[in-house]
């Protein structure tokens, strides 16, 4: 694409530098970090993207030396990176490993972390030393570690730091302020980087730019001409080996009050005044905020739960929930959830939200529909009842694509009418592959850039949207589980959840 083609936008954004820094990974040889972190450290590393000088501290257990714990994670970048490792590189590489075996209650470690960084950190530009602390370790020990990154001066002293902090915040509302409590107590709210990663996606941050730099569209975003607007997230495998933690959460903790409720905020929002990260996250809390409150009988009459049963997946048979390891044989824990929720302000008046769920579901997509209104028009008769209306769907997952859903008329027929797609291919478009998620949430940390990630505010906005579904579910007997069979849409009653509003779902 010639650079004549592109348009950049004249308000002045922030001049994001990686700086020299130390990033510590509490819990830095567990299986986050074998998976995911290093690996993708590594790749940014072969990419470039990272400074000359940059060191990675692990801390936590097993106990063993800084050249097992390299030996450790050479294998586990040769097992999970995207790039097939250069030896030579993967040695470079290696030596900006560090380790400090520690249990993380243990003050004295705490010191020897000290020690380690004011030898490893040099000083940026700007005459700060930079610390990204990963909370990769389980969150039961999160307030332990903040107690000690405050009590030993390495969240707010000598070093520049920054907080990662991995979901889930908290388990409702009360806890998600408990949790904040904690933080604010050590870091202020500009250091701490909660993490979604779905929102890392390009066609996730695309949103903002396709509404409101593309005129046909955001003159008719309201209720004027929108229908009803469908969010589908869908997974296709089940909890992978996470019975113990998915028992205490279900779908509506994992995924519906994150991940689906970001969605309908981007959606939702009105224009901001910038891009700079607050002005963003300012616009999506007011979203939350005016979502309709959820009363006990509204809950029962247009939420639907659902537990996935044994079935097909991908031409292969699946187990079903309640026999996944660490799941009781009698578990009532949600794996699907669909809802209508209102957002009560003047653009979105009397507009339904139809969002679902799920795991082992039919495939593993995540979907935007926007489905517009079909005006009155008697022009072709009595085929106007059977008239598709416009679709604007928008994927994030698997496929990054934009599609546009319209009428035409059929060859060489008198009247019949055709839908069509026009498609928008992210890849084929632009030929450039997207950052991983892991990667580019790391770098937008390590350059400050807080727009991806979740304000306080917001967190505690969305868990006062769900806890009512949670809490009556909690209070009511589960439906007949398993109700709806692995490698399907979900239960019937998701199906009639829009049926009775005379709609149906986009995606099926």
């Amino acid at each position: 694409m010639e650079d004549k083609q592109l348009q950049t936008c004249d308000i002045q954004v922030k001049d994001f530098k990686i700086e020299p820094f130390a990033l510590v990974i509490f819990g830095g040889a567990g299986d986050l970090s074998k998976r995911k972190l290093v690996p993708a450290l590594f790749d940014l590393y072969l990419e470039n993207e990272l400074p000359k000088q940059f060191s990675i501290v692990g801390f936590g257990l097993p106990d063993m030396s800084e050249d097992n714990y390299r030996a450790a994670m050479k294998g586990a970048i040769s097992a999970h990176s995207d790039t097939p490792p250069d030896r030579d590189q993967l040695i470079k590489f290696s030596k900006h490993l560090h380790y400090v075996p520690s249990f993380f209650d243990d003050n004295k470690n705490y010191k020897i972390l000290i020690d380690k960084l004011s030898d490893l950190v040099t000083f940026t530009d700007k005459g700060t030393k930079d610390v990204i602390y990963y909370m990769a370790a389980p969150p039961q020990f999160l307030p332990l570690i903040v107690e000690k990154l405050e009590k030993h001066n390495l969240a707010k002293g000598v070093f520049n730091a920054k907080i990662i902090v991995e979901k889930p915040f908290g388990s409702d509302y009360l806890t998600a302020a408990r949790l904040n409590q904690i933080l604010a107590a050590a870091f202020k709210e500009d250091q701490i980087y909660r993490i979604n990663h779905y929102l890392s996606r390009e066609t996730v941050q695309n949103i903002l730019f396709f509404r409101f730099s593309n005129s046909i569209f955001e003159p008719i975003w309201n209720h004027r001409y929108i229908d009803n607007v469908q969010i589908t997230v869908a997974e296709s495998v089940g909890i992978e080996h996470r019975g113990t933690f998915y028992e205490q959460a279900g779908v509506v903790r994992d995924i519906v009050q994150n991940y689906v409720m970001q969605l309908v905020g981007l959606v939702a929002m009105e224009p901001p005044v910038g891009f700079d990260a607050d002005y963003i996250r300012d616009e999506k809390i007011k979203v939350f905020r005016s979502i309709c409150a959820m009363g006990l009988s509204y809950v029962d009459d247009f939420t639907v739960r659902g537990q996935y049963g044994p079935g097909t997946v991908n031409g292969a048979e699946v187990p079903g929930y309640r026999s996944e390891k660490n799941v009781a044989s009698d578990s009532n824990t949600p794996t699907f959830m669909a809802a209508k929720m209102y957002i009560d302000n003047w653009r979105w008046a009397n507009v339904p939200f139809y969002v679902r769920s799920g795991k082992r579901m039919a495939k593993c997509i995540t979907q935007i529909c926007i489905q517009f209104k079909q005006p009155p028009l008697s022009l072709f008769g009595k085929a106007h009842n059977q008239l598709k209306s416009n679709i604007l769907i928008l994927n994030t997952q698997p496929q990054e694509e934009i599609s546009l859903q319209f009428g035409v008329k059929y060859p060489n027929s008198h009247n019949k009418i055709y839908p069509v797609d026009m498609k928008f291919d992210y890849q084929k478009a632009f030929n450039i592959k997207s950052h991983p998620v892991y990667e580019q949430l790391l770098v937008n940390v390590m350059k400050g850039d807080l727009s991806l990630f979740l304000r306080q505010d917001a967190v505690e906005a969305m868990w006062q949207v769900v806890d009512p579904i949670i809490s009556r579910w909690r209070n009511t007997a589960a439906p007949e589980f398993p109700n709806y069979e692995a490698g399907t849409w979900g239960p019937k009653e998701a199906q009639r959840l829009l049926e009775q509003d005379g709609r149906s779902w986009v995606l099926h």
